[in-house]
């Protein structure tokens, strides 16, 4: 008689199920840091990947730049990103190089939660913040501009 037995990592099977199984979708379209300025980042579908584009600059003679892939993460590496536990977090997807990751928490999280007042996150070389989602546009902004030349900081310390 002959046994035969196979085994497998059931815990790799799984995270690479849960990576199939994300729906993505809920990524594509625009972002920017707050509610009232225009579009920066563009994630869509092209040619069966994901992809993301930034703004151009003014200058530039197109709005968006070059697409860059995107990449599915595994929910086990959230901690590594964000602070929130991972079974709030139904989709995350980065560059490869890991400089942006965005990540979306399940609507009824972040609605209970009071330090999140979007239900998308982003991490940004080192940094971590909500971020929103808006409507897309093809209008060049100065993103490149300093918004803080003309500002006058008085010192506060001084005696009047």
């Amino acid at each position: 008689m002959l046994l035969l037995s196979g085994c497998s990592d059931s815990s790799d099977a799984q995270a690479d199920t849960e990576v199939a199984a994300t729906d993505l979708s809920v990524f594509a379209g625009c972002y920017t840091v707050s509610q009232d300025e225009p579009a920066q980042i563009k994630i869509s579908q092209q040619e069966g990947a994901w992809v993301m584009q930034m703004k151009e600059p003014a200058s530039a003679k197109r709005v968006w730049d070059e697409p860059e892939a995107l990449e599915v993460i595994k929910n086990s590496d959230i901690p590594q990103f964000f602070s929130i536990d991972p079974d709030n977090v139904d989709a995350v997807i980065g560059r490869p190089d890991r400089v942006l990751v965005l990540a979306h928490v399940k609507p009824a999280y972040a609605n209970i939660d009071p330090l999140l007042d979007s239900e998308y996150l982003s991490y940004i070389y080192r940094g971590a913040n909500t971020i929103y989602r808006v409507e897309c546009d093809d209008i060049n902004t100065d993103i490149l501009a300093n918004p803080h030349a003309n500002v006058i900081i008085d010192n506060v310390n001084e005696s009047s």
